[in-house]
């Protein structure tokens, strides 16, 4: 589990295949001296498992599922990634619940200065943006952001010179490909209002659909 707070950036120096799955070897200068062989690393969002640990290297292994549902499928050698150690429980939560697990690939297609920030665009599909609420949060490259406003095919986040500077969302251009993770609340609300849609009946006893005909009449809305 991680806060979507980034600790620091790193830049990929070795990508190796095994079979469908990958393997990175990342450079930076995070304090690894309490992490271990085993532990979760994120990796522009991505919760990776660290298999060898050096002094400003760290190993991760990549499934095919991982590869093909993320950015990674196409890094490159060189490119520069947001990580994240994972969450103490101790730890103050001062992004959001972030699981590690990105759902699916977005593509800037908008950036433009605001005062002291940057707003940027961002393309999904159809599928993510449904678990988008406004002013709801997002991880972008495991970065935890604000949802400005979210349509149907893309939403609008706000970046601060802080957040621009110490990730890699200062160095992204429209036409870069980024990680998406929506928030993990939305997803169990969303799943809970249509689980029960299409199962067998038998398998319902007791079972009540929730709509939002059911919603107004028990006061929720």
């Amino acid at each position: 589990m991680f806060t979507g707070i980034i600790e620091t950036v790193g830049t990929v120096m070795e990508i190796r295949s095994q079979g469908e799955g990958r393997v990175l070897s990342v450079a930076s200068d995070l304090d690894l001296s309490s992490v271990r062989v085993g532990d979760s690393i994120a990796v522009n969002g991505a919760c990776l498992t660290a298999v060898t640990l050096q002094k400003g290297l760290f190993q991760v292994d990549m499934a095919p599922e991982t590869v093909s549902r993320t950015t990674f499928e196409r890094v490159a050698r060189g490119a520069v990634v947001n990580i994240e150690r994972a969450l103490r429980l101790s730890d103050r939560l001062d992004g959001h619940l972030v699981s590690g697990h990105v759902d699916g690939v977005g593509t800037i297609t908008g950036k433009r200065r605001m005062s002291n920030a940057f707003i940027i665009t961002i393309a999904v599909p159809e599928s993510l943006a449904g678990e988008m609420i406004e002013k709801g949060s997002v991880a972008v490259d495991g970065i935890s952001l604000t949802i400005n406003r979210c349509s149907g095919s893309d939403f609008e986040v706000s970046v601060i010179p802080h957040t621009a500077d110490i990730t890699t969302m200062g160095r992204k251009n429209v036409g870069d490909r980024v990680n998406i993770e929506t928030d993990m609340i939305g997803k169990y609300v969303r799943k809970f209002l249509t689980s029960n849609k299409g199962t067998n009946k038998g398998d319902r006893q007791g079972s009540t659909d929730i709509s939002m005909g059911f919603l107004a009449e028990k006061g929720f809305i």
